[in-house]
């Protein structure tokens, strides 16, 4: 299929440049690296390597989502959602292509909980947090997911259905709970989870941070909750 890949960043100069030297060659027809107001080299070093470099000055991880879509070419079929960190691993991309491409799925999302995690990769409150996230949508839907990973797969069509909106910490589970709204066929698969590169992470590794998403995750829940079962 043809595909893209969407990698938001901020302040990523220690990782970029691995991120994009561990994608699998002739995957991606698009790399996209929507750099998200850096004050370090994230935007040049990831130019360097080849991406293109999307600039989009309002911070929010949604922000820069929605940016990168933007300017992906209309002719793909599917869009790849990576981060910037390092904690993912781009060479798996293409467990969550494939169920896409074979007709199996809409939407994939990559399971931290289902794949293998390196020691200290995911906070206790991040595993908290989702697992009590993932509850609300079950109690909700009826959709069993274990995870709000990051890493995650989408048709183009199905994405345009989907409206998305929010601008920062609400975007994955915004995504998640419209995608069972809109009855896409949604498939979890198991991915790796690694210690992110070049120290804490902005959101999680932080209290204000957690406590910041936490609630918009809860909010996004409540807000959306009314939609369709």
């Amino acid at each position: 299929m043809k595909a893209a890949l969407i990698i938001p960043a901020l302040n990523e100069e220690d990782s970029i440049r691995q991120v994009l030297g561990e994608i699998t060659a002739g995957v991606f027809d698009q790399v996209l690296v929507v750099d998200n107001g850096s004050s370090d080299q994230t935007a040049a070093l990831a130019a360097a390597h080849g991406a293109l470099v999307i600039h989009e000055p309002r911070r929010g991880y949604g922000s820069a989502c929605l940016r990168g879509i933007g300017h992906v070419d209309p002719s793909t079929e599917v869009v790849v959602f990576l981060d910037a960190d390092g904690s993912d691993s781009p060479a798996e991309a293409s467990r969550l292509i494939a169920p896409i491409a074979q007709g199996r799925a809409d939407l994939v999302v990559g399971s931290r909980e289902l794949g293998r995690r390196e020691p200290g990769a995911l906070t206790l409150h991040q595993r908290w947090g989702n697992r009590l996230a993932v509850w609300l949508i079950q109690a909700r839907y009826g959709f069993g997911y274990t995870d709000l990973g990051p890493f995650r797969a989408i048709r183009l069509s199905s994405l345009k259905q989907l409206g998305m909106a929010d601008r920062n910490y609400g975007w994955t589970i915004e995504m998640q709970i419209k995608a069972l709204q809109k009855s896409l066929r949604v498939i979890e698969t198991p991915v790796s989870c690694r210690r992110r590169f070049g120290g804490a992470s902005k959101v999680s590794g932080t209290l204000t941070g957690s406590v910041a998403a936490g609630f918009k995750i809860l909010w996004t829940i409540a807000r959306l909750g009314f939609g369709p079962a």
